[in-house]
């Protein structure tokens, strides 16, 4: 075994089959003489005391070594010495145990075996070297229906009996206790195990999952708690070969006896072979002994049922984006990591199951043949899958064999057209510009002229990396690396200038080796590698700064870079930034309870953290949380280019709002507060390389959702650095309309290959935007400067109204609290805003333009008098006439607004001034739509209602239609003006045209009020309409409706002053009647014509009744009658074809 630091102890050989039942040719004699029992066990008295050197051998033999080689080794092994490492040989971890029987298994504050120590996975701390579990009893808050906490249930309540140890194999019964609807059952558990892993379960109950049923875990944990109740025997082999011929006979006989209906067939078929010379079975020397442990070449891992691994990935994945599956298929990645901190085989192991299951997913190829994404949640799955890969072909010490097996397998993966790439897509977008890991000499080359990057692609080029770098070596094996004081001077590669190590390396490889020593549970190393590669960032940043600093005259006059990072690190495939973060934060975790936490039910408690002191650091100022928060601000601040595509923009957001979720679990203390400050002011002095820099690219990935936290968490603490970064973070060149043209990044391709490049997640990231006005407006109440720098930062950057208004709301409401006066300078900021949004909509369509315009009223109205007078005299460059005239002066001249303000009658008469002057404006400008509005508004101010009524005269006879006309003529009449309202319906009849068949056109009770008011005002109006109305109207019914209305009264009983009235009846032989006559009769008989071109039988009922209404006005006339029958003597020779038709006419009128 290996010793010192730096030194890895050497890992089994992982292979990826199910390992075969422990069955190997037992012929070694059994050593004779007496020898001790099972031992005392965990008993209290062997806890206060040393262990034995028996046992100390026993139990590194029983955990390294295979059965057979101790067998091999030694010609005589003395029975104690068999017994304790039969003894030792059954797994002391209860950890492990929990590890294949629920999904998730925690063990608070519990960390892997150190690099370089001689402790072994499993090894216990407990002397007894058992790691118990405490606190745990019973069915605990979380979990309680996972096998592990049921088979804790079981063993504490008794359920576990007849337990016997013979060799590497346990068995035992386990009750499950009657319910209310199931009966009492036993089951009988069988385990098999060697060097301390579970290699075979089977249980009576039949279980088929991925985990362990709760039986097992009973028998297991019954075992590590109490070996000393445990019968202990040796392999059966053994006793067997100390047994006579009779013995064995009758051994033989009693066990046919007991089991004869399933093990007679099976031992006579036996016999018969034994006893055939020339049997397979005589070919062997020896006999298997399925208790006698494992043979050398049998693999050592622990027992995962394959079959069912498949089948549980297989179901997950069909039930699609369901929010169950996708969280379950997590919860195995979650396992594939646990099994890899345990460094346990089976990590890779599961790992390879799985992905050949999502391989075989069939959406993939009909995802491909449509051309169609996968969904966010499938994707992020895909991901996570590649992370995995990536962590597992870095393990420290996988041997070249096993990796050399994995990149054959992904390669193969890798290949598959259907195999998912990286930026999620099927190469419809535009080609990624990434600085990734070295290239493969035999990576694929789309139709774009790119290399086609999958999801394994990253796994395939960590294959080719290593750790036998010397300095790497150090770094991860001491804490106190550093170079010599005398060789500090000058540039250095290796170190900084404080003598501490540097790893200069691609950030998110060097972050993929911390992830990997983490995962495969060396995190006291993983620690030592980020601090280097933190160490390393920051010289890199004042390096940068520097630099900046001699370019920066240069860079302002232009006003824009192109220098920027063409990788970001958050959003990154390997998450770099969330893995150093994650690695230096994990250490700094106050642990509450040391239970396993095997359950997720319940909201989990947010992580509380402690300062712990950098290991190594020379004068112990450093502190990993620090360091942490510290390295999340450099990756969140970095400046870098938006990557291309849907996806990968998507991944962006998602991951900056899980790093920032992970920040706000801090609690900010005084080093706390001094990394924030000090990280902002870099960050805002950072030039081109930082992402809050005075200059930026105009395609850099926008920094408001970090200002938005920048900001709330440097407020309390310097609120002028907090709103410099938050005023700094508000731009967004990507929309300004004034860009430099052909800008080339690093690798002479052009990065601004369109004015509007194709962003898509820009509606979120302008809602951002909008989130850091709305927090800085928030904080800056009452604050008359600030709020201007805000509003002024808002009015230059933000180019949405629908994002503006909203700002304008947001200011608004806080601004008028409802148990305070309101903030008057945060009212004036909220107008201000609303009056930058009316003039950004005025030429624009926008289906909120109505309640923005009444809620400006109402912001306008809270600030007072001089606003309202502001907004009725600047309407033209605010409103569109309709909208100043039906909302705006409405609003502003009603009742409500003079007692909101608590006006005077000067500041009344003021206000509806402006407001007159405004409704005749808007009705100059657009008489159709306001004109009426404009008269309601100056109704009281005689001089501007005779403007108003002139302006609809004028624009009668060009712009306005009959329907605007009989409209304000309505008005007019309600409003005691009836020779006006007959001026303008008659107007309004000049522009009518009814036709025969229109009996139901919308305008016809407009025609009859018309008629009836000029009936009403005298026999010369009257006539003077009915012209019109015999031009315009050719509908029958309606001018046979006018005609009756006409002589059923008297004309002029309106009683215009100045007018004598007859109070005589209209005759229909007279004028005006008689041409009204004339024109309903001809109207009748076109009519009639008309309908009977195209008349069907189940009409001819309704045509007999339009037949009589005619008779009634043909009877008006004089000769009425003389004529209607010539009509239908007419109808009768025209129509004599439709004789059905004809019979009904004769019948009705003869």
């Amino acid at each position: 075994m290996a010793d010192g630091r730096g030194e890895l102890p050497p890992q089994p050989p992982l292979h990826l089959s199910l390992p075969p039942a422990s069955k190997r040719p037992c012929l070694r004699p059994a050593p004779r003489g007496p020898g001790p029992g099972p031992g005392p066990g965990y008993s209290n008295s062997r806890l206060r005391c040393p262990e034995s050197l028996l046992d100390c051998a026993a139990k590194a033999v029983a955990e390294k070594w295979a059965f057979e080689r101790v067998e091999e080794r030694f010609e005589r092994i003395p029975e104690p010495v068999q017994r304790r490492i039969v003894y030792w040989s059954f797994p002391r971890n209860e950890r492990e145990i929990c590890m294949y029987s629920s999904f998730q298994c925690r063990v608070a504050g519990e960390e892997g075996p150190a690099v370089g120590s001689n402790a072994s996975v499993g090894s216990g701390a407990v002397p007894g070297g058992v790691t118990t579990t405490t606190g745990n009893t019973g069915a605990g808050s979380t979990g309680d229906g996972l096998p592990f906490r049921r088979g804790i249930r079981l063993l504490e309540t008794g359920c576990v009996e007849n337990v016997l140890q013979v060799g590497f194999h346990l068995s035992g019964t386990v009750t499950e206790p009657a319910t209310a609807t199931e009966p009492e059952v036993t089951h009988r558990v069988a385990i098999s195990f060697d060097r301390c892993k579970i290699t075979s379960v089977t249980c009576g109950c039949g279980n088929r999952d991925i985990f362990y049923c709760a039986h097992v875990v009973a028998l297991s944990l019954y075992r590590i708690r109490k070996p000393e109740q445990v019968k202990l025997r040796l392999p059966i082999s053994e006793t067997l070969f100390q047994m006579n011929r009779d013995q064995l006979q009758k051994l033989v006989q009693y066990l046919i006896t007991a089991h004869h209906t399933e093990v007679l067939p099976t031992a006579q078929k036996l016999a018969d072979e034994i006893l055939s010379s020339n049997s397979q079975i005589n070919q062997v020397h020896g006999a298997p002994d399925p208790t006698a442990g494992a043979s050398i070449d049998d693999d050592n891992c622990w027992h995962l049922d394959e079959e069912q691994v498949r089948e549980q990935v297989k179901q997950f994945l069909s039930q699609g984006g369901y929010y169950g599956s996708g969280k379950q298929l997590n919860s195995m990645f979650a396992k594939v990591r646990e099994m890899l901190r345990m460094r346990d085989s089976n990590g890779a192991r599961m790992l390879t199951l799985i992905t050949e299951q999502f391989m075989a997913d069939p959406r993939l190829s009909l995802w491909r043949q449509q051309g169609t994404g996968m969904t966010d949640k499938c994707r992020q799955l895909w991901d996570e899958l590649g992370a995995l890969w990536v962590c597992i072909v870095l393990n420290p010490h996988c041997k070249s064999e096993e990796k050399g097996g994995w990149l054959k397998q992904l390669k193969k993966w890798s290949d598959m057209d259907i195999c998912p790439l990286e930026d999620g897509n099927y190469g419809s977008e535009l080609p990624n510009i990434t600085n990734a890991l070295p290239q493969s000499n035999l990576a694929q080359v789309d139709s774009l002229g790119r290399p086609r990057r999958t999801v394994f692609t990253r796994a395939i080029e960590a294959c080719d990396l290593h750790w036998q770098d010397s300095h790497l070596q150090r770094i991860i094996s001491s804490d106190f690396y550093m170079s010599p004081a005398y060789q500090r001077e000058g540039e250095s590669l290796l170190f900084n200038p404080q003598g501490l190590p540097l790893w200069l390396d691609h950030v998110p490889t060097a972050c993929a080796r911390v992830d990997a020593l983490r995962s495969h549970g060396y995190p006291r190393e993983a620690l030592r590698l980020a601090v280097a590669i933190i160490n390393t960032l920051r010289l890199q940043q004042h390096r940068q700064l520097d630099i900046y600093k001699h370019q920066k005259k240069e860079l302002l006059q232009r006003g824009m870079t192109t220098t920027t990072n063409l990788e970001g690190w958050v959003g990154h495939p390997l998450d770099p930034i969330g893995c150093l973060f994650a690695t230096l934060t994990e250490t700094c975790r106050v642990e509450d309870d040391n239970a396993m936490d095997t359950g997720d039910s319940g909201e989990p408690k947010p992580p509380v953290y402690q300062h712990v002191s950098v290991w190594g650091c020379p004068d112990g100022s450093e502190s990993y949380l620090a360091l942490a928060l510290e390295v999340a601000l450099m990756g969140m601040g970095q400046q870098r280019l938006m990557p291309e595509g849907l996806y990968a923009q998507d991944k962006v957001c998602r991951n900056e709002e899980q790093i920032i979720a992970k920040l706000q679990e801090l609690v900010l203390d005084e080093l706390l507060v001094q990394t924030l400050r000090k990280q902002a002011i870099l960050l805002l002095e950072g030039g081109p390389f930082s992402g809050m820099g005075e200059v930026i690219h105009r395609e850099s990935v926008p920094m408001h959702t970090f200002a938005k936290y920048l900001f709330t968490a440097l407020l309390p603490h310097d609120a002028d650095l907090a709103y410099k970064v938050g005023l700094r973070a508000m731009r967004l060149p990507v929309l300004e309309s004034s860009a430099p043209s052909g800008d080339v990044g690093h690798h002479g391709i052009s990065i601004v290959p369109s004015r509007y490049p194709r962003w898509f997640t820009l509606g979120h990231l302008e809602s951002q935007q909008c989130e850091v006005a709305s927090t800085m407006l928030t904080a800056a109440k009452g604050d008359m400067l600030r709020l201007r720098t805000v509003l002024e930062a808002i009015q230059k950057n933000i180019h949405s109204p629908s994002l503006i208004f909203k700002l304008a709301q947001d200011a608004f409401k806080i601004a008028t609290p409802a148990d305070s006066p309101p903030d008057i300078t945060l009212l004036n900021v909220a107008l201000e805003l609303g009056l930058q949004v009316m003039r950004m909509t005025l030429s624009t369509l926008n289906w909120r333009r109505r309640e923005m315009v009444r809620w400006l009223v109402t912001c306008a109205t809270e600030v007072g008098l001089r606003a309202l007078v502001s907004i009725l005299q600047g309407w033209y460059t605010l409103f569109t006439p309709t909208e100043a005239t039906s909302i705006v002066a409405a609003t502003v001249m009603s009742h409500n607004t003079v007692l909101r303000l608590s006006l005077d009658y000067p500041q009344r008469e003021e206000l509806a001034s402006c407001a007159r002057t405004l409704a005749l404006q808007c009705a100059m400008k657009d008489p159709q739509n306001c004109a009426l509005s404009a008269l309601t508004l100056c109704e009281k101010d005689h001089v501007a209602f005779e403007t108003a009524y002139q302006i609809v005269i004028d624009a009668a006879s060009t712009g306005m239609t009959y329907s605007q006309l009989f409209t304000i003529a309505r008005y007019m009449e309600h409003r005691g003006y009836p020779l006006r309202a007959f001026k303008l319906a008659s107007l309004a009849m000049a522009h009518l045209n009814l036709a025969y068949n229109q009996d139901t056109h919308p305008a016809i009770n407009d025609v009859l009020w018309a008629c009836a008011l000029s009936h009403s005002l005298g026999k010369n109006e009257l006539a003077t309409i009915i012209p019109l109305v015999v031009k315009s109207v050719h509908c029958a019914t309606v001018l046979s409706d006018i005609l009756r209305r006409c002589t059923m009264t008297a004309p002029g009983l309106a009683g215009i002053p100045g007018r004598r009235n007859s109070g005589k009846l209209m005759s229909t032989d007279k004028a005006p009647l008689r041409q009204l006559l004339d024109a309903t009769i001809s109207a009748y008989i076109n009519t009639t014509h008309s309908r009977l071109t195209h008349i069907s039988p189940r009409h001819y009922g309704e045509f007999i009744e339009f037949l009589s209404k005619a008779r009634e006005t043909f009877l008006l006339a004089q000769d009425g009658h003389i004529q209607f029958a010539q009509f239908i003597d007419n109808l009768k020779q025209i129509y004599k074809g439709k004789k059905k038709l004809m019979l009904l006419v004769r019948e009705r009128f003869g």
